[in-house]
């Protein structure tokens, strides 16, 4: 398939490599030492007054509407610098998207401008549970109806941009008599909403920079009005929602990818052993082209399903094959670049050390590379039936 990318998206993609250059990659460093919050928001605010909050949102509501291969080309472009501040782009878009989708037009009319123009830092999408991961129909937060309001009380874990976002999607069972997963329903949660208690930040292997707290919901009152789309249909909105999610983190995971390949082709080019350029030993030569060669496949599938996407065609398989190769890749990716940079890799002060830790969690992340791969075989087999 030939991508030829419009002015607007090219545009896009070059507005985000300048950014990330001039502004997210000499921070990236300081971030993962859990330095520099102050700037990170900064940059968060620069990016929305950029665009980059709301890539697939309307401008109706002060969105972009540049679709989501613009979206996957300026989360690559990002991560490339910075995979901190690319996950928590895609997850804003992400909660533009649900509200943009099933949103009444007064929801959408007074979040997504705030969104989308930085006056909130982040949006933040409270899905998993405890005991509710790769299978978040097994939920145990409740809504419970109670007049004109829901009383919402549970526990969502591993929740990115908790610490600052300025709304939460948030999923929870309004009718337990129904069936795994039918009785579910979507909620938009103010921030400093009383009830929402934030838990401390995790002390994570990498991506440092991305805050990701638990969020418990105490007795937590939303008017009636908060609740987005039908009652007891969160949970088909959510899957959907992660399709899409998909695809912004194998976005992110190809940025990853290729920060890391270049760091290790740079390496072997000025380091010498045994007399002679590391680029020259045909070994090391086969490794490289490998990396390169996945690097460019997971670029295809990534353009692929935002394509699909964008067409309005169904894309969750794509989007799945997208998300597992992509962020398998960036695990080869990065491992490699370690091996190649020898014992000089394994230490915090070159990049590729970070790098390895920032790409573990894209395989775990918006479904692991196992649910990506149960999906892909649930699809295949339905369309083989």
């Amino acid at each position: 398939m030939l991508f030829e990318f419009s002015d607007e998206e090219l545009a896009i993609r070059a507005a985000a490599e300048r950014i990330a250059a001039e502004r997210l990659a000499p921070l990236a460093a300081r971030l993962d030492r859990g330095e520099g919050r102050a700037e990170f928001l900064a940059n968060l605010r620069l990016l929305a007054e950029n665009g980059f909050m709301a890539l697939n949102v309307s401008p109706e509501h002060g969105g972009t509407g540049a679709g989501s291969v613009a979206f996957a080309l300026a989360v690559e472009a990002l991560a490339y610098a910075c995979a901190s501040t690319a996950v928590t782009v895609s997850v804003t878009n992400m909660v533009g998207e649900v509200i943009q989708a099933v949103g009444s037009p007064e929801q959408r009319a007074a979040y997504l401008p705030r969104l989308a123009g930085g006056d909130y830092a982040a949006g933040a999408f409270c899905l998993t549970e405890a005991q509710a991961g790769s299978d978040p129909a097994g939920m145990t937060t409740r809504a419970r109806r109670d007049g004109d309001h829901y009383v919402i009380d549970g526990a969502k874990l591993y929740i990115t941009s908790a610490e600052y976002a300025g709304v939460f999607v948030v999923w929870a069972v309004t009718d337990p008599t129904r069936p795994k997963g039918k009785g579910v329903s979507c909620f938009l949660v103010e921030a400093g909403t009383p009830g929402i208690v934030i838990g401390k930040a995790e002390e994570k292997m990498g991506q440092h920079g991305s805050a990701t707290n638990a969020v418990h919901f105490e007795n937590c009152r939303v008017p009636a009005s908060a609740l987005m789309g039908r009652e007891n249909d969160g949970f088909r909105v959510a899957v959907g929602e992660l399709a899409g999610g998909r695809i912004g983190v194998a976005a992110l995971s190809l940025g990853i990818a290729r920060a890391a390949t270049d760091a290790a082709l740079a390496h072997v080019v000025e380091r010498r052993q045994f007399g002679q350029r590391l680029a020259d030993f045909q070994g090391l030569q086969w490794m490289l082209a490998d990396r390169a060669t996945e690097i460019e496949a997971a670029r295809l599938l990534v353009l692929a399903a935002a394509a699909r996407k964008d067409r309005g065609e169904p894309f969750g398989k794509e989007a799945s094959m997208a998300k597992l190769f992509a962020s398998e890749t960036a695990h080869r990716c990065t491992d490699t670049a370690i091996q190649l940079h020898g014992g000089a890799g394994y230490c915090r002060d070159v990049p590729v050390e970070r790098l390895a830790r920032d790409a573990r969690i894209t395989r775990i992340y918006e479904g692991t590379s196992e649910i990506q791969r149960l999906i892909i075989a649930r699809e295949l087999l339905r369309n083989a039936g």
